[in-house]
């Protein structure tokens, strides 16, 4: 795929031979969640919010659903500094009104998949230390903790938005932390690339209508993967309605894609893996794709990348707040993660620290921003330590090798034994552990094989 590289809010300071530096136009005001969706419904209060395909829900039907439990969060005590766990079956509103009140209580959510084991729930809730867990029908359950925050008092930007566990190489999963100042700086600066310029030059279709009431999101991502705050705030910030998918449907793969085209979902983020699966006319109705949570291939970019449709590629760890860097694909040459999103900071170094030459190879470490941070201060100050060749006081290291090229970073793979598997970031040493703790095993290996059909597999 061929990156446009004059793509709103994407800029490479330097050309070819010169350090592996990339940086962008500054990031948004700093701002909150709730400032973003109380901007939303104040604009438009009867435009479509969540359409989970029972009982619809305008803006202001949601924001009076979410005030409701957010007054009975309050009587529970919960406020600011506190974190509330969210264990609601996927497809329905009622997931989202919950994520909505605890942050407008001013906690921290803490999201576990409803399908997830209990013990792998009891795991994360222990490790983030909630106050209070969200249950099905609207059910407030006793976290771990004492309540500590200051009830009625709204977050600032300081205050965490969400915690999201990613897989541990030693079996225990590691919880992430992410400001309201990095999520919404995350919204902001991917409603400055979506559908804000014209269609690719020669396809003669105009500029596209930006997102607004009308588009329908797709909700099919598990809210334990970080890329399903990408699916909430793309509706939220934009007067959009969210259409949530229950998660035994995406698991189909094939299924979903009829149900695509049935519900008018117009704004698709999902992983290359599940979209490949779609029959081609499943998109017809589809304006904005984006990719993400693993490589994509060429040939799917390309099948894709029609006129009268945004295509896109990102890329982003956890650690960095979802998305770091994107490109737009408009099916020619090769599959680029992009140039950094406004407010992010990109570096390639070699195993010095040092930037590489513009054109090299190195491991991407990412600055800015999105930074987020490690709930373990050890691990927080292994991962996120100061880059001195840089001059960076605080950097993530990602462990993914790219090669450094004025028009957009190449992902190469990894340096560890870490994958991406159907867009989900695993560490193969937490399977053998989870192995090893079963009855009559006492020892275990995992491993990645590709079937002959092209789909990886453990």
């Amino acid at each position: 795929m061929t990156f446009v590289p004059d793509a709103p809010g994407l800029a490479c300071i330097a050309g070819r031979g010169t350090p592996a530096l990339f940086t962008t136009a500054g990031a948004a005001p700093e701002r909150t969640l709730l400032d973003i969706l109380d901007a939303t419904v104040h604009r438009y209060p009867d435009a479509l919010a969540v359409d989970d395909g029972t009982a619809p829900l305008t803006y202001r039907a949601l924001h009076g659903r979410v005030e409701e439990l957010r007054r009975r969060l309050a009587r529970a005590g919960i406020g600011p500094g506190d974190r509330v766990g969210v264990r609601v079956p996927s497809g329905t509103a009622e997931l989202y009104i919950a994520i909505l009140a605890a942050l407008a209580a001013g906690a921290a959510y803490v999201p576990v998949d409803a399908d997830d084991p209990e013990e792998r729930a009891g795991l994360v809730f222990a490790e983030a230390a909630v106050s209070a867990v969200l249950r099905e029908g609207g059910t407030i359950a006793p976290g771990v903790r004492e309540a500590s925050g200051a009830p009625g008092v709204r977050p600032a930007p300081g205050d965490d938005a969400w915690v999201i566990f990613t897989s541990g190489s030693t079996g225990a999963p590691k919880g992430v932390a992410v400001t309201h100042r990095g999520a919404a700086a995350f919204v902001d600066a991917e409603a400055r690339l979506f559908l804000a310029r014209g269609d690719q030059p020669g396809q003669g279709q105009g500029p596209p209508r930006p997102l607004g009431p009308g588009d329908r999101v797709l909700a099919g991502l598990s809210v334990a993967f970080d890329a399903s705050c990408e699916e909430m705030w793309l509706a939220w910030r934009h007067g959009a309605a969210l259409v949530p998918a229950p998660r035994a449907l995406v698991r189909t793969g094939p299924d979903l894609g009829p149900w695509l085209a049935a519900r008018r979902v117009t704004v698709v983020s999902t992983v290359p893996t599940l979209a490949a699966l779609w029959p081609a006319g499943a998109l017809d109705g589809v304006r904005l794709l984006i990719f993400g949570g693993e490589s994509c291939p060429p040939e799917l970019a390309e099948r894709l990348a029609v006129p009268g449709r945004e295509v896109w590629n990102t890329y982003g760890p956890t650690e960095a707040t979802v998305v770091a860097c994107a490109a737009r694909l408009d099916g020619r040459g090769p599959v680029r993660i992009g140039l950094p999103l406004d407010g992010w900071e990109l570096a390639v170094v070699d195993p010095g620290g040092r930037a590489v030459p513009m054109g090299g190879t190195g491991e991407l470490v990412i600055g800015g921003v999105g930074l987020a941070r490690y709930l373990d201060p050890e691990k927080d100050a292994e991962r996120y330590a100061p880059l001195p060749a840089l001059g960076w006081s605080r950097a993530y290291r990602s462990g993914d090798l790219v090669r450094a090229d004025p028009a957009g970073l190449l992902f190469l793979g990894r340096a560890d034994e870490q994958i991406k598997l159907a867009g989900r970031r695993i560490e193969l040493g937490e399977i053998d552990a989870a192995l090893q703790a079963l009855p009559g095993v006492s020892g275990a290996a995992a491993a990645v094989r590709t079937t002959a059909a092209g789909h990886r597999v453990l």
